[in-house]
């Protein structure tokens, strides 16, 4: 059987995690930088336990104006550190129910660009925290640079962003950056963990690992779209579970 980890970025104030939680498999909880806070963070791991869902810290730009999607200057050290600082924000509640790590927004997208930023954040992530999996981007350079540091990497994929032809996301502000059909979305996740493939913005095609799949816990739709993705699935033979490396 295949399988799948289904991951959500959660904690994040959009007042649809109780519903989503028990659809995922692994919450990307806010940890003080985009979103979030030490009561939210409190709730949302909570919440993960209830359900057993893999309790994830999700580290991002400290600009809550702009949820942590714009892009700006950072150094390796300081991307380091930001990341260090808010997983050790979120370990504080979690303690050792603490799986993973993925990086939100803006961070997200540089760094898994950016070899020299890689490097570091993954430097970081192997010295205060070697237990943790990092959730990075399929064949992103964090990804390769996790692996270097003898870090557990799952790779992802996303159900309602655009993929170019080398396999990277479309940029937001870019035609076909997000996936507003569900059916299309949903096919774009069976195409993934079936075949390994996306189809790209430009019609051609482009070969991906998915370990772990993303749904946008601020979605307008995100409940309706997990229940049908779960449903999907089921009916091609996938099943659902925790990243486990």
């Amino acid at each position: 059987m295949t399988w799948l980890d289904l991951n959500c970025d959660l904690g994040e104030g959009a007042g649809n995690d109780a519903a989503v939680m028990p659809q995922v498999t692994s919450a990307n909880i806010a940890c003080g930088g985009h979103a979030g806070d030490p009561a939210t963070m409190r709730d949302t791991v909570a919440l993960a336990r209830a359900h057993g869902v893999g309790i994830g810290a999700h580290p991002g730009y400290e600009d809550r104006a702009g949820f942590g999607r714009a892009e700006r200057a950072v150094g390796p050290g300081e991307a380091a550190m930001l990341v260090l600082r808010q997983t050790a924000a979120l370990a504080d509640t979690a303690g050792d129910a603490l799986r993973h790590v993925k990086l939100h927004g803006a961070l997200y997208n540089q760094v898994a660009r950016d070899p020299g930023l890689a490097a570091a954040v993954a430097a970081a992530l192997a010295r205060e925290w070697p237990r943790l999996i990092v959730f990075a981007p399929a064949a992103s350079c964090l990804a390769a640079a996790a692996r270097q540091q003898g870090l557990a990497v799952a790779e992802e994929v996303f159900a309602d962003r655009g993929y170019r032809g080398d396999g990277t996301l479309m940029p937001r502000n870019q035609p076909g950056a997000l996936i507003h059909d569900e059916a299309q979305a949903a096919a774009q996740v069976l195409g993934l963990a079936l075949r390994g493939e996306v189809t790209a913005v430009d019609g051609t095609y482009c070969r991906l690992k998915a370990d772990t799949v993303c749904l946008h816990g601020d979605s307008p739709r995100v409940v309706e779209f997990s229940l049908r993705l779960r449903r999907e699935l089921a009916a091609a033979g996938i099943g659902l579970r925790t990243f486990a490396a």
